[in-house]
């Protein structure tokens, strides 16, 4: 009896210690980003400790990764390589979802208010004049998805116009070949290419507030599975976008880092900034993403996606769902492939993390 009574008390001991993973028990979880000024943030918190810091914190090892090309980190997230990646809203919906990876929109980051635009050789202004036109852009990306609602503006058909499929790492230098009319593309490509001084932009995402949004998403089965994935990353993306936006010497120079991982001048990628609008606030972000416009929001996009038959034959939604705050459900909601999940940004907003 007295044997049993010590092993009770024994067991109760080590459950009541807090656990200590051993070098050998800690998996590392991986994350991808790719070059865009709403994204940077994710390297340089990387190089600055802050990943390190929060990961520390919650007993975790998170390994932060650039990859060059934009679409090939989605397909690779996809494909299991990473835990979690930098990608839009529209992006998320049209390759891990309806690749059938149950994905959750960790972080809302920011949304592009002209970051994203469409510049075209020649003087002309006038969005009509893309009739006709050769379009070179990222086939089935947010510029493509772009494109169409520019030509929803200007009234005109998918089919007047001729899309060339250039990736994101080739496109700058495919446009300055001499090669298409037009191209549609995001900063610091756009950017870089408005120097050149030889074209127009003449519709930008602007025009569209709020229907390109940039996100970190996570599989959402790792996020059940390791919650302290998800406050870790949330705690460090917040602590760096308080620190990015400093109106002092501090958030200057930690922009200027990230200028300089752009390749660009700190004073282009604060205009770079300017064009989209960033939550640097969790209560913000967290507010956004559980709105009531985000399933309007979401369907606009689910529509361009059918139409280009992203999610398969006939109406996508019918055969997966889009979750959102307060039980809102998309589509099919036996079949969620994508959360707008807010819990995580509003756990920072209440200084839970």
């Amino acid at each position: 009896m007295l044997t049993r009574l010590l092993s009770c008390s024994l067991l109760a001991l080590l459950l009541l210690q807090p656990a200590h993973a051993t070098p050998q028990e800690i998996r590392p979880f991986k994350v991808c980003w790719s070059i865009y000024a709403g994204w940077m943030l994710w390297g340089y918190m990387a190089e600055e400790g802050i990943i390190d810091k929060w990961a520390k914190k919650y007993g975790i090892e998170i390994q932060v990764q650039q990859v060059p090309d934009y679409v090939a980190s989605i397909e690779q997230y996809t494909a299991g390589q990473y835990d979690a990646c930098a990608m839009t809203n529209m992006d998320a919906l049209t390759i891990p979802a309806a690749a059938g990876v149950d994905s959750t929109a960790l972080i809302v980051g920011d949304f592009s208010a002209g970051a994203d635009g469409i510049l075209v050789r020649g003087g002309s202004k006038d969005l009509k004049d893309l009739k006709g036109k050769t379009i070179l852009l990222v086939e089935n990306s947010v510029s493509h998805y772009l494109l169409s609602r520019a030509l929803e503006w200007a009234h005109l058909q998918p089919s007047d116009v001729t899309i060339e499929n250039v990736s994101d790492k080739d496109l700058a230098q495919v446009w300055r070949s001499g090669k298409g009319d037009a191209v549609v593309t995001w900063n610091p490509i756009l950017a870089d290419l408005r120097q050149d001084g030889d074209s127009v932009q003449v519709f930008s995402s602007h025009h569209v507030p709020g229907e390109i949004l940039d996100l970190l998403v996570i599989n959402s089965q790792t996020l059940t599975q390791h919650p302290e994935l998800g406050r870790a990353l949330t705690g460090a993306w917040f602590e760096g976008m308080r620190l990015m936006g400093l109106p002092n010497a501090a958030g200057a120079a930690a922009r200027a880092s990230m200028a300089r991982a752009a390749d660009t001048t700190p004073e282009d990628f604060d205009e770079q900034l300017r064009t989209i609008r960033s939550f640097y606030a969790p209560r913000s972000a967290a507010a956004f993403a559980s709105g009531e416009k985000m399933p309007d929001l979401m369907q606009r996009v689910a529509n361009f996606a059918d139409a280009q038959q992203l999610l398969g034959d006939g109406p996508g939604l019918q055969r997966l769902g889009i979750s959102f705050s307060d039980n809102r459900v998309l589509g099919n909601p036996a079949q969620i492939m994508l959360r707008f999940n807010p819990a995580y940004m509003q756990l920072a907003a209440d200084n839970q993390l």
